[in-house]
């Protein structure tokens, strides 16, 4: 996952399905985790990072409980408050890099909410039994494993002490 991921309603792209579910796995993953609500008005570009999502006085932030899409409506609750929250989808786009949900609304076609954990986060990307190459590359070894499956290709350069650190995790 790199990037953007968008599902849009209605959407011919042949990707919009499968969009959906990696949006949809995102959000359920997020129980229990502290996450930052902003609401704002679309600019005219409708492109969410034209806004100044800098905090402001109705954000808000608070550890997501219950996260689950239904149709198209994302649901969720805040801690000690039974009432369940919604909004319907027309358009997610997700930043995987950020760690950022822009959800814009079907229904006030005009307002865009941002659901994003707060920090520092990597992309973690699981890969079962890859395919594996190697090369030399100098004094470093290039390492390449391969899922068919998920379409992702990583490249590790090692240096000789990471080798031998490998080797070491490894036993």
């Amino acid at each position: 996952m790199q990037g953007k991921i968008v599902w849009q309603k209605n959407s011919p792209n042949p990707e919009n399905t499968e969009n959906f579910t990696r949006i949809q796995q995102w959000w359920e993953s997020l129980t229990d985790q502290e996450v930052t609500f902003a609401q704002r008005l679309l600019p005219e570009t409708e492109n969410p990072y034209d806004l100044d999502w800098t905090p402001q006085r109705f954000d808000e932030r608070f550890k997501i409980q219950s996260p689950r899409i239904g149709g198209i409506t994302l649901y969720w609750q805040q801690p000690n408050n039974d009432q369940e929250r919604s909004i319907t989808a027309r358009k997610l786009e997700y930043n995987t890099t950020n760690q950022e949900l822009f959800i814009f609304s079907q229904a006030q076609q005009q307002v865009v909410l941002r659901v994003a954990i707060p920090g520092i986060h990597y992309d973690a990307v699981k890969v079962k039994n890859p395919q594996m190459a190697g090369t030399q590359q100098g004094e470093n070894q290039i390492l390449l494993l391969r899922d068919a499956s998920q379409k992702v290709e990583i490249e590790l350069t090692l240096s000789p002490a990471q080798v031998d650190k490998l080797k070491e995790i490894l036993g």
